[in-house]
């Protein structure tokens, strides 16, 4: 019987997106429950500092671009050799150590459970996270833009910002991710790629660590990030409205489903 439970029990896969981690992939990946994970893959994008030597002594599956692509372009990679390795759940990890990865099992279960399709790690579930380090104008600006992304998407989550976060194999089978950004805005847009097509989204609490070594965009990265963030928006109400069609927000596989 526990043979049978085995074999029926949902393939997960870590994605690690990396670009110079090498002061905190070993400690991350130590921390990765193992039992509840069958396959880690990291791709490097173009990492100049160990990073990759590393990723060889854990003796990850790795995958190396030739430069610097940029962090969507760096889980397109990711997800797209998940789905290829028969992923049914692909749970998408920072390798800075940022987000705790002992919580991992927390993302998967609702996924496991049938009860949603998307999870994310949510740090405003946890406590204060000025508390937790949040720098005030990153604060500031993760309300104002959650705010907005809610009152677009009908939604009432606590962030979108989350860098850790689960998926479902349909999910990565249905919503186009190739069209998307190669930049940080890419995150977002699988999020309204994902409620356009009707897939189900559920929040964990996790706590998160801000220091050094843990990658933090500036100021102005985020200014650039956050207007990109509204540009999407207001391309997905374009499209939603039918006033200007966009291939971005239609299923891959040219069907619509809503999850009950």
């Amino acid at each position: 019987m526990a043979q049978h439970q085995s074999l029926a029990r949902p393939k997960v896969i870590v994605v690690m997106p990396a670009y110079n981690a090498a002061k905190t992939l070993r400690i991350t990946y130590d921390a990765i429950p193992m039992e509840k994970v069958d396959h880690v893959i990291l791709v490097d994008d173009g990492s100049t500092d160990e990073t990759l030597k590393i990723a060889k002594e854990l003796k990850l599956e790795v995958f190396v671009h030739a430069r610097n692509f940029g962090y969507g372009a760096n889980q397109k990679t990711c997800y797209t050799e998940a789905v290829k390795a028969g992923a049914d759940i692909v749970v998408m990890l920072h390798p800075d150590y940022q987000y705790d990865p002992s919580l991992l099992p927390e993302l998967v279960a609702p996924i496991e459970g049938g009860e949603s399709d998307v999870v994310l790690g949510s740090r405003f579930l946890y406590r204060n996270v000025l508390e937790q380090g949040m720098p005030w104008w990153k604060y500031l600006g993760n309300r104002f833009l959650t705010g907005i992304e809610n009152l677009v998407l009908g939604l009432k989550l606590s962030e979108y910002h989350t860098g850790y976060r689960a998926y479902s194999r349909r999910v990565l089978e249905e919503v186009p991710f190739l069209l998307n950004s190669d930049n940080f805005v890419f995150d977002q847009e699988m999020l309204v790629q994902a409620v356009h097509l009707g897939f189900r989204i559920k929040e964990v609490s996790v706590p998160t660590r801000y220091f050094a070594e843990a990658s933090s965009a500036s100021f102005v990265a985020s200014t650039v990030y956050g207007l990109n963030i509204l540009i999407l928006l207001e391309r997905y109400l374009l499209h939603r409205m039918s006033l200007v069609a966009s291939k971005q927000f239609e299923s891959f596989n040219s069907r619509y489903r809503k999850v009950d």
